[in-house]
Parts: C-alpha cells; sequence; structure tokens
C-alpha cells in the first residue's frame, strides 16, 4: 500500500500541474490514478473524445445507500497576462495564505478530498465515499457530463449526493445561476475601408450583437426581481463578452469577427427564452448584412449549456452538509458550477468548499491557511458520518 500524502503535500503536487484549460490535464490524472491505486482504490477514467484530457472517479467503501460523492475540476485559467508574485504552479505559503494558480480554485478542495481517501480506509465506511474530478469545467462545465453518464450508466455503485467544493467559504450553496454560451462568428466581406459603403464590417457587425447584449443587460437590471433570484448579487441573467478576435489591418473592413456570447440566467428564468431571443436578434442582423452583400452572415453555435442548480425541498445533501457544517443560512451565487449537471442526472447537490470565489481566476490567487484547515475538518466529519 502506497504511503498517505497529507492534504498540503497533495496540494503540492496538484498545483504544480499546469492544467490550463487549453492543455492536457493528463499528467495529474496519471498523478492522481496511480496514487489512488497504489492506496488499493479502483479508478475509472473517461476520456475526453480525441484523447487529450480525462476525467476520473474513484469509489470507497461498500454498495450500500447513503453514500456521497465529492467532486471537483481539475482545470485552472490562465496565468497569461497577469502579475504575479510568485511562480503561479509552485504553492508559496506567507502570511497565513497559500498561493498559486487553482489553491482556492480548486485544487485545494480536490487535495481535501483525495486525502480523505486514506482516511476512509482507515476508519472503514458503512456508507460510500466517491470522488469525481473532471476537466473543461473552466470552459464551460464540458467535461462533467460525459463523466457523470458514465458514472451512471456504467460506473460503481450509484450514491445520492455531491458536494461540489467550489469556494464558497464553507458556506451551504443551495442554487446557482445557469450559463449558456454561443460561440459566433461574424463573416463580413473585405474591401478597402474607403469604400465602408459596398463593404461588410465583420468587427463593426459584431459590436450590434454586443450591444444588444448591453440593452438587455439595463433592461433586466431594470425589470422587476424575480422571486427565485431575489437572493443573488445581481438579481437577474446577465449578458457578457470576454474576448473579441477579428481583422487584419486598420483600413480593411474585416472579413472575420469571433467571440463567445455568454449568459448567466437566474433560477425562474426560461434558458430557452434567451435563446430565441438571441436567434431573433442574431436574425436581424444577419438580414441587413446580407441586403448589403449576399456572401456575408452569421454562423453560431451553442458552445456550453450549465443548467442552474435549483434549490431543493428537503434535499439530502443539503440536510447532511448543514448538519457537518452547522450552517443554516440561505446561499446562492452567481457563478456557475457543475452541481446543477449532478442534479438534473438525479442527484441531490450541493456547492461547499473552502476558499473565497473573490480570489479565483486572479492574480496571486490564495486560499488561506484557515479556509484550507476548516475544510480537511468538514471532511473528517464527513467520514465519520459514513463509517457511523
Amino acid at each position: 500500500m502506497a504511503k498517505p500524502l497529507t492534504a498540503r503535500a497533495l496540494l503540492d503536487r496538484l498545483v504544480g500541474f499546469p492544467t490550463v484549460s487549453r492543455d492536457s490535464n493528463l499528467d495529474l490524472i496519471d498523478f492522481v490514478q496511480d496514487y489512488l491505486d497504489g492506496l488499493g482504490v479502483a479508478c475509472v477514467r473517461v476520456p475526453n473524445a480525441d484523447g487529450t484530457k480525462a476525467a476520473l472517479y474513484a469509489h470507497v467503501g461498500p454498495d450500500a445507500p447513503g453514500g456521497v460523492v465529492l467532486s471537483g475540476h481539475t482545470d485552472v485559467v490562465p496565468v497569461d497576462g497577469q502579475a504575479w508574485d510568485t511562480d503561479p504552479f509552485t504553492v508559496t505559503q506567507r502570511d497565513g495564505r497559500l498561493y498559486g494558480r487553482g489553491t482556492c480554485d480548486m485544487k485545494g478542495f480536490d487535495a481535501l478530498a483525495l486525502a480523505a481517501v486514506p482516511l476512509a480506509l482507515e476508519r472503514g465506511l458503512k456508507r460510500p465515499l466517491q470522488i469525481a474530478l473532471s476537466y473543461d469545467e473552466e470552459t464551460g462545465c464540458l467535461g462533467a457530463p460525459p463523466m457523470i453518464d458514465h458514472m451512471v450508466r456504467h460506473g460503481m455503485p450509484r450514491v445520492q449526493m455531491v458536494i461540489v467544493g467550489e469556494p464558497s467559504m464553507m458556506q451551504v450553496v443551495t442554487g446557482h445561476k445557469g450559463g449558456l454560451g454561443f460561440a459566433v462568428h461574424m463573416r463580413g466581406f473585405e474591401v478597402h475601408s474607403s469604400r465602408i459603403d459596398i463593404g461588410v464590417n465583420a468587427v463593426m457587425e459584431g459590436a450590434k450583437l454586443i450591444d444588444w447584449a448591453n440593452r438587455m443587460n439595463a433592461a433586466n437590471a431594470a425589470a422587476p426581481v424575480h422571486p427565485l433570484a431575489a437572493d443573488f448579487v445581481p438579481p437577474y441573467t446577465t449578458l457578457h463578452v470576454g474576448t473579441i478576435s477579428g481583422g487584419t489591418a486598420h483600413n480593411i473592413t474585416a472579413k472575420d469577427c469571433h467571440f463567445v456570447l455568454a449568459f448567466r440566467c437566474v433560477p425562474g428564468g426560461s434558458a430557452e427564452e434567451w435563446v430565441d431571443r438571441f436567434r431573433v436578434e442574431v436574425a436581424r442582423i444577419e438580414a441587413d448584412m446580407q441586403a448589403r452583400q449576399p456572401s456575408s452572415g452569421i454562423d453560431w453555435h451553442q458552445h456550453f449549456d450549465v443548467p442552474a442548480l435549483q434549490p431543493e425541498t428537503d434535499g439530502a445533501a443539503e440536510r447532511l452538509v448543514r448538519q457537518l457544517t452547522g450552517d443554516n443560512g440561505t446561499h446562492v451565487v452567481s457563478y456557475g458550477t457543475e452541481a446543477g449537471q449532478f442534479q438534473q442526472r438525479g442527484y441531490s447537490a450541493v456547492v461547499c468548499g473552502p476558499g473565497d470565489i473573490a480570489q479565483a481566476h486572479q492574480p496571486n490567487e490564495f486560499i488561506t491557511l484557515d479556509q484550507f484547515a476548516k475544510g480537511e475538518a468538514f471532511l473528517r466529519k464527513l467520514v465519520d458520518h459514513l463509517a457511523e
């Protein structure tokens, strides 16, 4: 049997793998699988279509009711262009904080979950504990659905509850917004910019769709708040474009423009309604483009669709995590997680993990030692519960 590693040692190892979403996570997955295999714990890998990435899940304990999945993702956002004071892929401890890319979002929780495995083996469980680690969460929660489907259809014994360990300051989060993302390609018609009257500038036409997003945000902010959205900040659906690319020179009407238009939809609203609104606006802009140059147009496809986490009535996961944390407050978040995807497939789900989401994606990302310790204490209580 392999020597168990501490949560801190596991964090050092996980952060050391630069698993930015655009790159492979296989080195990290290899490490996790070798570690769990060494503990005698069976793992199942679920690779992506081209084999460059993989999710992994593992099972500890009996095939019995009342089990729990600890869910995390292995990918992190880029550090490009960020001013870091330390090596982002080496954990640096300073002033009561652990700095490094992913320490907060969310390799801190991943390390704690893996550290709970030898403890569970030592205690001997009466109800199962499962670990589920995905990929491509940061690009639209793309890696979890095939992993969850595999767990449900072909995998290890089914458990009832899921704890998604995204940073929540160890508060019990029972609801979050859903997400939709559309990859948009504006196809223009190139001419010298002195003859803009006969050209179609893809960048400027794309700006019209982006301005529509601005107008929708203003309208949503001014509209009456839906009761199910009242606890969110902000309490309405938001539209956002984070990056845009296109054009070849300042004096040529741009032939191409690419961006992703993303929606964060509040529970109680209709995601399908927003898809319909988006289609209508795309068709309006495209008709104007093609009236000038029939070869121009707009291509788009749905890049991601992340369901909202809906508060459950007497949810098993909520009930258990409240019992373990003592938190009886009402907490919802505006960021999306994989919890809604688990819930959509029949699991009772909550979000509860160490760290502050305000530190996620930031230069000099960190998790405090206090939060890391609270996360470790929480998982010890969970193992005790599963062993009772």
